[in-house]
């Protein structure tokens, strides 16, 4: 019995701090984003192996695997960033509007990726809410892209993503993940209303009457 209790609290504490750990992480590269900062992706890397931990502890295998993708796509966002607007342009990556083809695109990627997941979710794993972890999954995934590409919208998908997370961490007992990404929403309207800032800033000014 004393054994049990101990082996409990071990994993307890474990993955106490690898909440923390991915909440210390997370807020980071949320803020980074924001700031259109390149240590953003560094940062996420980081932030992606301790959800690893995490999410397998949890049976949230979808977000486990999410993790392994985002790797990838953090290498690619990295290259991206630091490659900016070409060599034939030059300058920083600019921010700007998701095309109509790019959001359509985007949109049937979400559905057949949701489809995809919840079903395999349903019947390879253990997992209690296969369709809400293969939703968050989608979407997380179009919005790394669509920040990849320094897309504007990216942070509306990243706000829908949240808004299914918050509870979802709650109801699984991940109450600290569950406030982490509380504090992602709000970095997420502080990040679309700064991107929105940047777009604005770069738009060209209508020419003005010249007086005859």
């Amino acid at each position: 019995m004393v054994t049990t209790t101990i082996k409990e609290l071990s994993v307890n504490w474990n993955l106490t701090w690898t909440e923390a750990l991915g909440f210390a992480t997370g807020a980071a590269c949320v803020w980074l984003v924001a700031r259109q900062h390149i240590a953003n992706w560094p940062v996420g890397i980081a932030n992606n192996v301790f959800f690893i931990v995490l999410f397998v502890q949890a049976g949230l295998y979808a977000d486990a695997g999410l993790q392994v993708v985002f790797i990838a796509l953090a290498a690619y966002g990295w290259w991206t960033w630091a490659r900016g607007a070409g060599p034939v342009t030059g300058g920083a990556l600019p921010v700007r509007r998701t095309t109509g083809t790019e959001w359509a695109w985007l949109a049937a990627a979400g559905v057949l990726g949701t489809a995809a997941l919840t079903l395999l979710l349903d019947r390879a794993t253990d997992s209690t809410v296969p369709f809400w972890d293969a939703l968050t999954t989608a979407l997380s995934l179009t919005a790394t892209y669509g920040q990849c590409r320094k897309l504007l919208e990216s942070w509306w998908l990243w706000i829908a993503a949240d808004l299914v997370y918050i509870p979802l961490y709650a109801a699984k007992g991940l109450y600290l993940t569950s406030l982490l990404y509380v504090g992602f929403l709000v970095l997420c309207v502080v990040g679309l209303l700064g991107w929105r800032r940047t777009l604005a800033a770069a738009a060209p000014r209508p020419a003005t009457a010249v007086a005859a």
